[in-house]
């Protein structure tokens, strides 16, 4: 993904308001997985170059299709789960997505 997406991103999420999930980020380099965070305006701001993917938790079915809402708003290329969905930076070259 690029820039002008995770940003797009970021601000669906944020202006999501109470309805605004807990994310955390793997990094594609160091393997590592972040911290459930919810702070989406100032702790998911900045460079996203290194993200593999960033998972979104949803705890209700109202928070869900806020959620899918602003995801498809945006058009980024992730999968759905039961606990929420995970929108990728990185695929392996040749791997199907779909978008949301």
């Amino acid at each position: 993904m690029n820039n002008t997406k995770w940003e797009e991103l970021r601000l669906g999420m944020h202006g999501l308001g109470k309805l605004s999930p807990k994310f955390r980020v793997r990094n594609l380099r160091s393997q590592r997985l972040s911290e459930w965070d919810g702070e989406w305006f100032h702790h998911f701001y900045g460079s996203h170059a290194e993200d593999e993917w960033v998972e979104i938790a949803v705890i209700s079915s109202v928070q869900r299709e806020a959620v899918l809402k602003v995801l498809r708003s945006v058009h980024v290329p992730g999968a759905a789960s039961d606990t929420g969905f995970k929108v990728f930076g990185y695929v392996p070259l040749g791997t199907p997505v779909e978008y949301l």
